[in-house]
């Protein structure tokens, strides 16, 4: 299983590929963790992000490929990944198309997370994420489990993302259906693009997602 997942931000597609990462036993590859992991490493790849980021810039797709490019390198990923938050631009799937044809892991397929605007506001309002483990919730939707602890045992300590408030949200939104339909194109004109509807219950978008990958 080899899943790139699209959607806007709050479609739900962290929290599916959260799911499917403990369901299928294939590593969830996001490569905002990836970045803050290489950095925190102190690895050739994570120095030269950091001084990237560290100067207000977005990083490289050169150093963003090299990064991913290590992460599947790992055991846990032979079996197969789920890319999410990459590619974004049609450089970067290019880029990587032919890094995963060098290491023979090709794209199964690119699963697209369709919701209304105004659903996904609501969402983003109620979303919290854990500053620990980076775990995503939401307050209605899907809330920590009572009981449920972190990874050091200790209860979850959530907070609001700074550009999870409204006006950021909308701008958020608008730059993501401007810059995504052109890699959407892309994929369906590969015949890889698999479209759900990303609104409803975590099971039924779960299982709308089950059916569309099989």
């Amino acid at each position: 299983m080899r899943l790139v997942l699209v959607g806007a931000p709050g479609s739900g597609k962290g929290t599916q590929a959260q799911r499917m990462q403990a369901r299928h036993g294939v590593p969830q590859v996001s490569t905002g963790d990836l970045l803050r992991e290489a950095v925190a490493a102190g690895t050739e790849l994570g120095r030269a992000a950091k001084t990237v980021m560290d100067a207000g810039h977005l990083v490289d797709d050169r150093t963003m490929l090299g990064i991913i490019r290590e992460r599947l390198a790992r055991p846990d990923a032979k079996p197969g990944f789920i890319l999410d938050g990459f590619p974004r631009t049609i450089v970067q799937a290019d880029g990587l198309e032919a890094l995963l044809a060098e290491i023979g892991q090709p794209i199964d397929a690119v699963v697209l997370f369709d919701i209304d605007p105004g659903v996904l506001e609501r969402r983003l309002a109620g979303r919290r994420t854990c500053k620990r483990c980076g775990r995503v919730f939401h307050v209605e939707s899907n809330p920590p489990r009572p009981g449920e602890t972190c990874t050091d045992g200790k209860p979850h300590d959530l907070v609001q993302r700074p550009d999870d408030n409204e006006e950021t949200v909308r701008l958020r939104l608008a730059v993501y259906r401007e810059r995504t339909q052109p890699l959407i194109d892309y994929y369906a004109k590969k015949n890889l693009l698999r479209r759900i509807d990303a609104d409803g219950s975590l099971e039924d978008v779960d299982a709308r997602l089950e059916r569309a990958i099989s």
